[in-house]
């Protein structure tokens, strides 16, 4: 099923994303983690692609493991920065063959040693080489507080419609600790003329390491209330895992109050994290 379909259904729709594994060994591993997500009742899982292309054959072939042993609808990430054509072709007609109907359309991180030249430069660019390519629902990303080489906010609102408008269907945020700052972004999105559903991405922090991590890769604010629970938590695991769930938890609750009917979670391969917070949320998502 493409997801912009299972997004018009009448209930919240709750996703995970999980990263492929870099090495073939890893494979059983990262196929275990995929059953007990699949056993969660998640309407669809991602699967991240790594930079440069690291992990593409590894994306593709999580993703049909998902879809066709688990029965479950599956996103793969696509990233096209440092791709040509014949690359991205490829790799599109690899995920066809999967049975694959969903990609994720991202420019990726820059590798270190990148020329300033590419086929792609912007995530644009690869939405329109997917779409003429044809039969795939594309979904984008998005920042609540803006994409960090983009200086101004209008900006970036104006760079994301133009992607909505080049055929992405749905768009999935950045994480964000703040509820506060992804409605403003929603108001700011809806007033630019963008109507495709947006999911918030929500990342359980339930590490001291993540912390600094997380505010490093996606330079979202850290909330005050936030910080106060990794400075008291951080030296205690246990505290913290249980902390981090709490939060993250807090955050959906407050989302589907305010009507938002889907849910991203970056679980980081962690299964029992995802268990626990639907388990704080199973009456409320039923």
């Amino acid at each position: 099923m493409t997801i912009k379909d299972l997004l018009k259904r009448d209930k919240v729709t709750f996703s995970c994303e999980i990263f492929p594994p870099k090495r073939d060994s890893d494979f059983t591993e990262v196929f275990r983690v995929v059953d007990q997500i699949s056993r969660l009742g998640v309407d669809f899982i991602s699967v991240t692609y790594g930079a440069g292309g690291s992990t593409s054959k590894k994306t593709a072939e999580v993703a049909s493991y998902i879809q066709n042993a688990c029965s479950i609808t599956a996103l793969a990430h696509l990233t096209c920065i440092d791709a040509d054509q014949q690359q991205i072709q490829s790799q599109l007609a690899e995920l066809k063959t999967h049975g694959i109907e969903n990609i994720m359309a991202l420019r990726g991180d820059k590798p270190k040693d990148f020329t300033g030249v590419s086929r792609y430069p912007h995530a644009i660019d690869l939405v329109q080489e997917i779409k003429s390519y044809g039969n795939f629902c594309i979904g984008g990303a998005c920042y609540p507080e803006g994409h960090m080489e983009c200086p101004h906010k209008q900006v970036d609102i104006t760079h994301v419609k133009e992607k909505v408008e080049a055929g992405v269907d749905f768009l999935t945020t950045q994480m964000f600790f703040d509820n506060n700052l992804f409605y403003n972004f929603l108001y700011r999105a809806y007033a630019a003329g963008i109507n495709v559903p947006i999911i918030p991405g929500i990342m359980p922090i339930i590490n001291a390491r993540q912390v600094k991590r997380s505010a490093e890769l996606s330079g979202a604010t850290m909330p005050a209330r936030f910080l106060a629970i990794a400075d008291k938590f951080s030296d205690d695991p246990l505290a913290m895992e249980q902390a981090g769930i709490a939060y993250a938890t807090d955050q959906i609750v407050d989302l589907v109050a305010n009507g938002v009917k889907y849910i991203h979670l970056y679980t980081m391969n962690r299964p029992r994290t995802a268990e626990k917070i639907l388990e704080n949320l199973s009456h409320i998502l039923r």
